[in-house]
């Protein structure tokens, strides 16, 4: 098979095309010949072997050269064979997933707990394009946001890959949503749900003075320690009912989709900041430097 094989830190030049054998899947594996793939910031981050702290991190990226050879975390394809202890999959299944490496590539061998069934009014394609800027948005408004039906949400950098998928999960829930994006991409943000805009050419939404339950920076506007969006949160009252509050946590997702940093556990006030960053896109201009890996989240749809 052909792939694209990084051996050193650095631009997308190292990544050379190369013939390798094609893997073979294990009893447990299955082999998944990849229709499509997409880039992200994960991928860039451990292309480049940067932030450089993260080279001293457990589970980081590796010190003088790259852990992983073949990128690509996401990947959408077809089910070419399957392990003898595999259930749930046979060979012809249309399949996507989120994975650690191996999207850069002809075939992959993926455990069965990581994929998912392809939907079948996706090409492969859009399906490809859904994992990791989708799980990074589930898990800041679901899972670490705790949003619910009611609430108001406001998300910074809604018209890009996260911030889509964050603004109609949210809505999904049930809650009011404002977006924080270009004028050129507020057409973008209403049809995914979004009721308000704020275009952040002209509007400092950290001085407006709307209140919110849960604050989703994925365009890293504001400072970590929550300095600058905590008067855009509203204030918890006497109530017996420690969720009604809003809420503040604190979500980096340097590889594009990681989670998992405690929250803050003596603030009741959560911010949840999960970064992302793009190529081509005009709204990641304005956004801050990335934060240090964290774990890789898998994807929670089965």
């Amino acid at each position: 098979m052909k792939a694209f094989v990084l051996r050193s830190y650095g631009s997308p030049d190292l990544l050379e095309l190369t013939d390798l054998d094609e893997p073979v899947p294990g009893d447990d594996e299955v082999l998944v010949r990849v229709g499509a793939t997409s880039v992200n910031p994960y991928d860039w981050h451990q292309m480049r072997g940067q932030p450089y702290v993260a080279r001293l991190m457990p589970g980081g990226l590796g010190l003088r050269g790259p852990k992983l050879s073949i990128l690509g975390c996401d990947v959408a394809g077809r089910v070419e064979a399957a392990g003898r202890n595999v259930t749930g999959f046979a060979t012809g299944d249309e399949v996507f997933a989120l994975l650690p490496q191996g999207g850069f590539a002809e075939y992959v061998s993926v455990p069965p707990s990581l994929l998912a069934p392809k939907p079948k009014n996706l090409s492969y394609e859009q399906a490809a394009a859904v994992p990791m800027a989708a799980i990074t948005a589930l898990l800041g408004v679901r899972d670490q946001g705790r949003l619910q039906p009611g609430q108001t949400v406001l998300v910074n950098g809604a018209s890009g890959g996260v911030g889509t998928f964050a603004v109609q999960i949210a809505r999904a829930l049930g809650a009011e949503v404002t977006a924080v994006c270009s004028a050129a991409n507020a057409e973008l943000a209403r049809a995914v749900g979004a009721g308000e805009v704020i275009d952040y050419t002209t509007t400092d939404f950290t001085r407006h003075e709307q209140r919110y339950d849960l604050l989703l920076d994925i365009a890293g506007r504001a400072h970590p320690a929550g300095a600058q969006t905590q008067g855009n949160l509203r204030r918890p009252g006497r109530s017996r009912r420690p969720v009604a509050a809003a809420r503040r946590a604190y979500v980096r997702g340097a590889r594009a989709g990681t989670a998992g940093l405690p929250a803050h556990g003596h603030d009741r006030h959560r911010r949840v900041h999960a970064q992302e960053r793009q190529p081509g896109d005009p709204d990641r201009a304005h956004r801050g430097r990335q934060g240090n890996p964290g774990h890789r989240p898998e994807l929670p749809l089965r």
